[in-house]
């Protein structure tokens, strides 16, 4: 093996990066599905002989990556390295050994060079529809959620498994799109491997044994640095959140010790008869993103720098949800594992993790169909639609939350006309929500609104997936709470956040996605901000007088500035 100096290993180290986001890239403008077009909910890897993860792609969510740098292994167990080869490739959607829930298809490709498994590349993607009952928290146990998929063969040497796509195309309401975000997912493989054997032969590499211990010793040296300059201590975190028909506690005990951070969920809630369950792998990615996010955010993600934070959690819990536990809607809960972390993390380094926000994608899908209460025009279809939303993210300790940002998952919005492109679908309204961002010295990030319905001769079902209804964002250092969910039918009456529901021809339904909380007392605001706010329609004149220290006469100026365009 040629030996290289440091700067050139940082150079290939680089490379990977650039090459998983290419691999990224690819997937984005190849998938089919709108969740990975327009909302990037996706993630990429490359990954050494062994199935430790080298690299990852800038673009995607931390429940997939984080999640799938355990899942190579599992990929490597199950195949076994004897029965591997040139142009193969592997798929699963088993929410245990690949991302946490069914929807999610993790392909792996190995990669080889002269004759020789050198590495391998994994990507995952979010797909609109895996069969069962469809996306939502309806189901009772794991069975009824869809398609189930085992780590297998989706190519061997090239040739693709005919009657495993056969089964697929019979499974499912969306067939034609599922089996294109398969072939999207493995060219994006593809594409990261020729790039892989470029690099290797640009810089005469017989394998990636030199690059790998590089990056992984180097991660590892660095990422323990972070954690040895803390000082030494235990904390404990609790969060209360809707669940599906009673509360769910969220706690988490955080220790700071010698090469480590302990992350134990002994004390959370148990199991949950529906949908909304968490396997440990998802809970697992995101503690360690919230931690790896406030310590050492510079160091790139791969195995060795992920590997110093411990999670632990006890069996059937809802954040260790064993077989075959429901688990279709387990972001509802692992979104909100951040910030419990940091409820913690906040008594053990001060003034520096954010309040509390959304947390959870504001998601619902519509199955949409010719109306049944009457005759429908001939050109009424059928459809799945699925659209991801975002709430407020909670203010930070010098600055304001993000208005619709989603904190932890970083997945976009989608765009109303893409939305309505793959579906007879309307979005009557989508604007910010007024003050929804909770008071503080520094203000939390607003919600929406969202008024949702279907075309001319259409009726649906809805499944909703939203939190924060009865127990919103928290504010921290005497910051406010943000804004509550809210759901209601055209006619004023509520609806739960979870769960189908038939909504009829004509129908319009009505969501409030909720706030991030304020950062610190609303009295030290200063009051340029405020005005600003006021200027903008981020709050009230009525929501400034009730929670900042402003006069009317302030009030009056600042939106006096406003109707002349001035936004201060």
């Amino acid at each position: 093996m040629t030996q290289h100096s440091k700067v050139a290993y940082q150079v290939m180290w680089n490379r990977l990066i650039s090459v998983v986001e290419e691999q990224a890239q690819a997937l984005v403008r190849t998938a089919f599905s709108t969740s990975v077009r327009e909302a990037g909910d996706l993630s990429a890897g490359v990954y050494n002989a062994s199935g430790e993860m080298l690299a990852q792609a800038v673009t995607g969510t931390p429940g997939h990556v984080n999640a799938m740098a355990d899942a190579v292994g599992h990929f490597i167990r199950r195949i076994g390295p004897d029965n591997m080869f040139e142009s193969d490739v592997y798929l699963t959607n088993d929410p245990w050994e690949g991302t946490g829930h069914k929807h999610d298809i993790t392909v792996v490709t190995p990669s080889f060079y002269g004759g020789k498994l050198i590495g391998f590349f994994a990507c995952t993607a979010h797909v609109t529809d895996i069969g069962g009952r469809g996306f939502g928290a309806d189901a009772n146990d794991v069975h009824e959620e869809g398609l189930y998929i085992p780590i297998m063969k989706f190519a061997h040497k090239g040739d693709v498994d005919r009657s495993l796509l056969s089964i697929i195309r019979g499974n499912v309401r969306e067939p034609d799109q599922l089996v294109g975000d398969i072939y999207a997912l493995a060219n994006s493989n593809d594409i990261g491997h020729q790039r892989l054997i470029d690099m290797v032969k640009e810089f005469a590499l017989s394998d990636l044994t030199g690059i790998s211990d590089f990056i992984l010793t180097n991660s590892r040296a660095a990422t323990l640095a972070r954690i040895n300059a803390l000082t030494p201590g235990t904390a404990s975190g609790h969060m209360r959140i809707d669940g599906y028909d009673k509360p769910i506690d969220l706690h988490v005990t955080l220790t700071i010790e010698k090469d480590r951070i302990l992350s134990d969920w002994d004390g959370t809630s148990g199991l949950d008869k529906k949908g909304i369950n968490v396997p440990l792998v998802y809970t697992k990615a995101y503690a360690c993103y919230a931690l790896k996010c406030a310590i050492a955010p510079e160091i790139p993600n791969n195995a060795a720098s992920l590997a110093p934070f411990e999670i632990t959690a006890p069996d059937n819990s809802i954040v260790n949800a064993k077989f075959p536990a429901p688990v279709a809607l387990r972001h509802v809960i692992g979104h909100m594992v951040p910030d419990t972390v940091y409820n913690a993390l906040d008594q053990l380094l001060p003034n520096m993790v954010p309040a509390e926000g959304a947390g959870c994608l504001c998601n619902f899908q519509l199955s949409l169909r010719p109306r049944t209460d009457a005759p429908a025009p001939k050109d009424a279809t059928r459809a799945e639609v699925l659209t991801f939303n975002s709430g407020g993210s909670g203010a930070r300790p010098t600055l304001d939350g993000m208005s619709t940002t989603a904190f932890p998952s970083g997945v976009m919005t989608m765009p109303v006309e893409a939305t309505e492109q793959v579906g007879p679908v309307i979005i009557w309204r989508k604007e910010l929500r007024p003050d929804s961002g909770g008071a503080g010295e520094f203000r939390g990030g607003l919600g929406q609104y969202m008024d949702v319905g279907a075309r001319e001769g259409h009726e649906f079902d809805i499944s909703l997936m939203l939190d924060r209804v009865n127990h919103p964002a928290q504010g921290r250092r005497d910051g406010e709470p943000g804004g509550a969910t809210r759901i209601t039918r055209g006619d004023g009456s509520a609806m739960p956040g979870k769960g189908k529901h038939f909504v009829s021809h004509g129908e319009v339904v009505q969501m409030a996605f909720p706030g991030g909380a304020g950062y610190g007392n609303p009295q030290a605001r200063d009051k340029e901000s405020i005005k600003r706010d006021l200027a903008l329609g981020y709050i009230t004149p009525e929501h400034a007088a009730q929670h900042y220290n402003i006069s009317a006469d302030e009030i009056a100026e600042a939106l006096a500035r406003a109707n002349l365009g001035d936004t201060l």
